[in-house]
């Protein structure tokens, strides 16, 4: 299934899609598998998977840390590839949201095949514009990967014309000015970027903004395509860092409830 056909069937559904995010590696390799197969069985429609990196100047504190404990752990690209390949594998689109200089050292061409050979459904970038890098764009059309990128609260109308002109799969909408993580109460700017976007594309536009409740899904669900959920994600495996049965049986929880909630708008 593409990302596209999963936000096809949650529409005819009457639903947003939920999208769910944990970085590869955390909290190692094989972990990170059996948490994303837990989230895809619980009703995850579309699985974003991290790629750890350094430097990750867009994440807060939760993602941060999950992150650091990857690649503390040794994960690497091949290892984030793996993760894809046995996602991709349940049948749900799986994409690989990721800091852009890793791709570079990487080899943008290079990755982009194996992506692909992995089965994996596309890349989102946080910190890659559409205009930045020619390389991504041939490369992704090549082996028909998504490209999503990202618009905010700040992006003029021009700026998302642009921007989701350039988008393959879905919009991303960074509907909070900061870093990532959980809050307990949802943005009044989401709503308006999202109307905007949509004025400027057909394509499906998923916000991510801290949601880590089926309520707060629920809220987000009744003007989105698309759920983003990640920050909430990873903090359940953080807390059940010494018993990973309970880690699971958590995470399928909230991703339960997460699923109730889109279904509930």
């Amino acid at each position: 299934m593409t990302t596209a056909t999963a936000f096809e069937k949650a529409r005819a559904d009457g639903r947003a899609a939920l999208v769910g995010y944990l970085p590869a590696g955390f909290p190692d390799v094989a972990g990170g598998i059996d948490g994303l197969r837990a989230m895809v069985d619980a009703g995850c429609d579309v699985i974003e998977i991290g790629l750890p990196y350094s430097d990750p100047v867009m994440d807060g504190p939760t993602i941060q840390a999950a992150a650091q404990q990857a690649l503390e752990g040794g994960v690497r690209i091949a290892d984030v590839l793996r993760t894809v390949e046995a996602v991709a594998a349940t049948g749900t689109p799986t994409l690989v949201m990721t800091y852009w200089n890793p791709i570079e050292r990487y080899g943008v061409s290079r990755f982009a095949t194996d992506l692909a050979n992995a089965g994996g459904a596309g890349l989102i970038t946080p910190d890659l514009t559409p205009d930045a890098d020619p390389a991504w764009a041939a490369s992704a059309d090549e082996h028909d990967l998504d490209k999503v990128f990202l618009v905010a609260p700040s992006s003029t109308d021009e700026r998302i014309a642009m921007t989701t002109a350039a988008c393959r799969g879905f919009v991303y909408a960074t509907a909070v000015m900061g870093v990532t993580g959980a809050r307990t109460t949802t943005s009044d700017l989401a709503g308006p970027l999202v109307a905007r976007t949509k004025a400027a594309t057909e394509l499906p536009v998923g916000v991510g903004l801290g949601v880590s409740t089926g309520d707060q899904a629920a809220e987000v669900a009744s003007y989105a395509d698309g759920v983003i959920v990640g920050s909430a994600f990873v903090r359940v495996l953080l807390d059940h860092a010494d018993d990973r049965a309970a880690g699971l049986r958590a995470l399928a929880r909230l991703t339960e409830d997460l699923a109730a909630g889109v279904r509930r708008a």
